[in-house]
């Protein structure tokens, strides 16, 4: 569909879904072109030209859940399943230190092993040793657990929403038996114990439309997230989303690299002053320019793997991820090389989002 620049609502956020929808549809190349340099212009404005570079740790791609559309889901036999040590991912924020970085991210599938009382354990070890910002990304976990990891010094926790459609939600996210799953009211939680707070979406999921994709976009700036972080869909073939695809609604939201871009760009300008990542997914579909143009189109953080090459592969929630074969040392020499080609800098220290540090100066809280 074809909107002119001259039809289209001014970029001047929070936008509301019908404005969205609009920029969401437009296939005009000098709106897109607008588009890019508008959220650019945000992303200079509110976060400014330093990238964020976050050590990302996977450790452990063991799962109970049986979401739709993850290739570590439980019932997945084709997976050769891992759990790091504690000294493994102590090892790994140590690099993390080395490197000057200032965030360790540790991500897994919900992995019974890592307790509540083991993961506190994690954090205040890597706490006391590195004093790097600590980032968790472990699922649907208790009150209890969060709010413990906090006291033991957890910095953010990022949590996707996924959609903001809850049938569509429910189809792929099916919940473990006797629990509910309420995410949104999970991510407020968050922000109540005092989280800097990271969702997001996928972008193209089979059966998503796009006046559901304008209402995620909506629900970035509602939730007043500090970090956002969102991708292309990506099917892996041994999951039901990949191998039997169900049929698709009229306006399907394409899964493509393009449209990703589209609602990152639109994300800046629901939260200039958020932390948004230049995401894997954008790299694998794109490895030539896909981590570059997200930067060029709203995106201050990059989050670098650094877990070791021996597990990582293993981490298989799509398949063909971007640096699943290489280095640490070598993806960081390959960031530093696309961020001076555009003139952006790495950033020194944690990082936390500006939305975050005027919100928590305003209730005058401190500062991670």
């Amino acid at each position: 569909m074809r909107i002119p620049l001259s039809e289209l609502p001014p970029l001047t956020g929070p936008l509301r879904a019908e404005a969205l929808l609009a920029w969401l549809r437009t296939s005009d190349s000098e709106a897109l072109e607008h588009l890019w340099a508008r959220a650019d212009e945000l992303r200079r404005e509110g976060v400014g030209d330093e990238v964020h570079l976050r050590g990302l740790v996977e450790i452990s791609n063991r799962c109970v859940r049986q979401c739709a559309y993850c290739g570590l889901r439980a019932s997945n036999g084709g997976v050769s399943r891992y759990a790091m040590s504690d000294e493994e991912i102590l090892e790994c924020a140590r690099k993390i230190r080395d490197f000057g970085w200032g965030t360790a991210v540790l991500q897994s599938g919900e992995d019974p092993a890592f307790t509540g009382e083991r993961v506190e354990a994690l954090v205040r070890g890597i706490k006391a040793e590195t004093g790097l910002a600590i980032t968790l990304s472990l699922g649907e976990r208790t009150e209890e657990e969060l709010r413990a990891w906090k006291r033991a010094g957890a910095d953010r926790y990022l949590l996707r929403f996924e959609t903001s459609d809850r049938a569509l939600f429910e189809r792929i996210h099916p919940p473990l038996p006797g629990r509910e799953c309420d995410r949104l009211a999970l991510l407020r939680l968050l922000r109540e114990i005092g989280f800097e707070v990271g969702s997001g979406v996928m972008v193209g999921i089979p059966g998503q439309g796009f006046e559901s994709l304008a209402r995620d976009l909506e629900l970035f700036a509602e939730l007043e997230l500090d970090m956002i972080g969102l991708g292309p869909f990506i099917a892996h073939p041994d999951t039901p989303l990949g191998a039997t695809p169900p049929p698709l609604p009229p306006d399907q939201v394409p899964a493509t690299v393009d449209m990703a871009f589209r609602v990152l760009a639109l994300a800046r300008v629901q939260r200039p002053e958020a932390n948004l990542p230049a995401t894997t997914a954008l790299a694998t579909l794109d490895r030539q320019q896909g981590r570059v143009l997200g930067l060029k189109r709203g995106a201050n953080v990059v989050m670098p793997n650094v877990t070791p090459l021996h597990h990582r592969a293993r981490y298989n929630i799509y398949p063909n991820k971007a640096s699943s074969n290489e280095t640490a040392e070598s993806t960081r020499a390959l960031i530093v090389g696309q961020l001076a080609s555009i003139g952006r800098t790495v950033a020194v220290g944690p990082g936390p989002s500006q939305a975050f540090r005027r919100r928590t100066q305003g209730a005058g809280g401190g500062l991670p």
